[in-house]
């Protein structure tokens, strides 16, 4: 099939490669030259594992082409995915969408035979309706049909939630579309993908719902470590009791620093916009907001004692600083609340992390990046482990450091506490 990719941030780059891979003509478009010209070389703006092979591999067969001419790249598809952004508004707490309808403005003066134009972007419910009214005023409604295809990719691991999903979820009531894209998705069904094709507003709240839902529980089991902290109890015993339960399930219940990222954030916040629009209450979500919100001051708060609240002066280490590992996105990341805190208290910053350097630290005196573990923890006085990469998973701190022992503070309880004590440190974790 011939696909029309517009965006090639995240999810447009991730999905249009991927479709590529399955066979299908992908033509990702942006406005952005400097990212399309670096594309066509094989040079990925994004960190994410697998991605550049997948990108040079069939940029090279010629079924993944990148451009930046919009109007032609739609007339030559036949099948439309939106993949721009839905930020959150400046100064509230709605989706921003107006990258959203200026595509579709600009779809609807391009469209010269029957297209599927899918919103793969995440979008509040009602958007489909709004794109199918941008549309109607140009074109017959018998020339397209809108639907929604939300992703469910995670970062760090997007490559394989493509080809291995868990579900594919279409939203449309057009037979025709529904045929043609359960054709497009047909090598991932074949694989177990689950096919759910529902309403397209339905599919627009699933999307947000899931993640809302996700977010529920990192918050959940980060207020239960604040508890187990209180009577000494074990995070980790009740984190494996829990989820041995299959009705509730082990995964997202590690507790650690507050949920960031580019989704969980601004979904949370759109999903209640969305509810209060139709006067209704999510008051769960609305208690997730707050309750994550108010989580790195309490880790902050939790830091103060560990260093007898003198922090003034004291040299302390990140190792990650990324919301999650395996990715280099920085968005809503808890570093970025964690740090700018501790340079207002005076104390000096180092950081490592596997993705490098750090634009958004580059205007903060006394934040310094290191290129190794071992520069990065070289006389400090407070180590924390702040995003759980691999790369510190298995680190002899001991055979690193020479003079003096530092304190750790392991926000995502990698190491047994017995351990790192026997090598000689100082050794703090979570809910526990």
């Amino acid at each position: 099939m011939k696909l029309c990719m517009i965006g090639t941030g995240y999810v447009g780059l991730v999905s249009g490669v991927c479709f590529a891979d399955l066979g299908n003509d992908v033509i990702c478009v942006d406005n952005n030259v400097d990212k399309i010209n670096l594309l066509k070389k094989g040079k990925i703006p994004i960190y994410e594992p697998g991605l550049s092979e997948l990108v040079i591999k069939n940029f090279k067969n010629k079924k993944l082409n990148f451009s930046t001419d919009l109007k032609k790249s739609i007339k030559d598809s036949d099948i439309i995915f939106i993949c721009v952004g839905t930020p959150t508004k400046k100064g509230g707490r709605s989706a921003d969408l107006s990258q959203i309808y200026k595509v579709s403005k600009e779809i609807s003066s391009s469209i010269n035979k029957f297209k599927i134009i899918i919103t793969k972007s995440t979008v509040p419910v009602t958007t489909g309706d709004e794109i199918e009214k941008i549309l109607s005023k140009k074109n017959s409604k018998k020339k397209f049909s809108v639907v929604s295809n939300p992703e469910f990719l995670r970062e760090g691991e997007a490559i394989r939630d493509f080809v291995y999903p868990d579900r594919v979820v279409i939203g449309t009531n057009d037979k025709r579309a529904g045929r043609i894209l359960k054709n497009l998705y047909s090598p991932l069904i074949s694989k177990g993908a689950s096919y759910l094709q529902t309403s397209r507003r339905a599919a627009e709240l699933i999307k947000y719902a899931s993640n809302a839902f996700l977010a529920t529980k990192i918050t959940f089991i980060n207020e239960i470590a604040n508890l187990c902290e209180k009577t000494n109890i074990n995070i980790e015993d009740i984190s494996i009791g829990m989820g041995l339960d299959k009705r509730i399930g082990s995964r997202f219940l590690r507790a650690g620093p507050a949920y960031g990222g580019s989704c969980f954030p601004k979904d949370t916040k759109a999903i209640i916009t969305t509810a209060d629009k139709f006067k209704t209450n999510l008051s769960v979500i609305k208690s997730v907001i707050k309750s994550n919100e108010n989580r790195s001051k309490i880790l902050l708060d939790r830091i103060k004692r560990i260093l007898n609240r003198k922090i003034k002066n004291k040299i302390i280490t990140f190792l990650g600083v990324t919301f999650k590992p395996n990715t280099d996105d920085m968005r809503d990341s808890p570093s970025l609340k964690m740090i700018p805190w501790l340079l207002k208290k005076g104390a000096i910053i180092k950081y490592f992390d596997p993705t490098g350097y750090k634009t958004e630290f580059m205007n903060f005196k006394n934040v310094i990046n290191k290129t190794s573990i071992k520069d990065a923890i070289h006389g400090a006085d407070l180590v924390i482990i702040h995003t759980e990469w691999n790369d510190f998973k298995s680190i002899n701190f001991k055979s690193l450091v020479k003079g003096k022992k530092f304190t750790i503070f392991d926000m995502r309880n990698i190491y047994s506490s017995s351990k790192i004590k026997d090598q000689g440190f100082k050794y703090f974790s979570v809910g526990k």
